[in-house]
């Protein structure tokens, strides 16, 4: 099979129900608006505000530490929820799993474009919360889709949108700080911060993964897990020349790279039959 068959195959299956799309910043890319679409992107948003030490610098987790230690955190969340203000104007990746609504939506970055995408009833969304200021022990929290707080998400939902890493907007949270990491990385392997719907739906399910890269360890941790116990079998687009340490991952966790980029994925859906 060519690349372009895998990827149509694969996104036939996301369709089916069988797979389950985990998106990068990489889709989020694929909006017109002018919010970032990369790690790269947002740390330089960060560091054109607040002058990090060199040691932090092109580290989008280290200079956001040093501004929440140095400048408190309601500066690095002004910082970061301005940069994610600006409208997306639409994201076909979006719109497309908004219509097809898969059982469930792995969705990794920090804007809320997906959320924006989906309407009607029976769907939802679970969000990573960051424990800074929180005197309680607390992973994520739960959304219906009108913004109303759940104590979990609904199991009875048709699709459930997941975002481990929090959402980057007024009134909510993200984990972006090396500080916001450093509980969830020392559960993460016993999956605690992992909502329990979420361990559910990926159960006998592949993934596809659009957008992403696996060139941060952190990153290569967090998709490690959320994966664990699913189907195999994965399949994640990704252009061009990988590192060392990304093809390792891919060895590891046993994916399929197709070599195109991710705007092949809104041509493979224009192809699709009406």
């Amino acid at each position: 099979m060519s690349d372009m068959d895998i990827l149509q195959k694969a996104l036939a299956e996301v369709e089916a129900g069988s797979r389950i799309p985990y998106l990068g910043a990489g889709v989020s890319a694929l909006s017109q608006g002018g919010a970032p679409a990369s790690p790269e992107a947002l740390d330089k948003i960060i560091e054109g505000e607040v002058r990090v030490p060199k040691r932090a610098q092109g580290n989008l987790w280290s200079a956001a530490q040093y501004v929440e230690s140095r400048k408190f955190r309601a500066t690095l969340v002004d910082i970061v929820n301005r940069a994610f203000e600006p409208d997306e104007g639409g994201n076909p990746v979006h719109d497309w799993l908004a219509r097809v609504r898969p059982p469930m939506v792995v969705d990794t970055w920090y804007d809320d474009g997906l959320i924006k995408a989906y309407e009607g009833a029976s769907w939802g969304w679970v969000q990573g919360w960051s424990r800074n200021g929180e005197w309680i022990e607390i992973w994520n929290k739960a959304f219906a889709p009108d913004g109303t707080e759940l104590e979990a998400p609904n199991p009875d939902w048709a699709s459930l949108i997941y975002k481990p890493h929090g959402i980057a907007r007024k009134g909510s949270s993200f984990l972006l700080s090396d500080s916001d990491y450093v509980e969830v990385l020392t559960e993460i392997d016993i999956q605690t911060p992992i909502p329990e719907e979420v361990r559910h739906r990926r159960t006998n399910r592949s993934f596809l993964f659009l957008g992403c890269r696996f060139d941060d360890q952190m990153l290569r941790i967090f998709a490690r897990q959320i994966v664990k116990r699913s189907g195999g079998n994965h399949v994640a687009v990704i252009e061009g020349e990988v590192s060392r340490m990304e093809q390792k991952f891919l060895d590891e966790m046993g994916i399929v790279r197709v070599n195109l980029p991710v705007s092949a994925v809104v041509e493979a859906l224009a192809s699709e039959p009406a």
